[in-house]
């Protein structure tokens, strides 16, 4: 079944927060689910890469911004999971 979505009379402010409570709400839901072990995990770059659909630039771009905090290990960074997913969702 075809499901359509028509959007009439709603101005640009309501739509954008519509979409951001949602993502919200669903960005908390997968917090949620994750074990204490899994918080904890170190990923590497391409492992965040992957984890969040991003390219790399786009991940040294929020490194450098600190949006995400990335740690030193030798000549490699890591990222903590639980601090990745937490970036994601949005303050008001």
């Amino acid at each position: 079944m075809d499901k359509a979505i028509i959007l009439q009379s709603i101005d640009k402010e309501t739509l954008s927060e519509l979409i951001s409570e949602t993502v919200r709400v669903q960005l908390e839901e997968v917090l949620k689910s994750y074990s204490p072990k899994d918080s904890e995990e170190l990923l590497t770059r391409a492992e965040v890469c992957e984890l969040l659909k991003i390219d790399a630039s786009t991940l040294w771009h929020w490194t450098n911004k600190g949006k995400v905090k990335a740690y030193g290990i030798a000549n490699r960074r890591y990222y903590k999971k639980n601090e990745l997913l937490e970036s994601l969702i949005l303050k008001k």
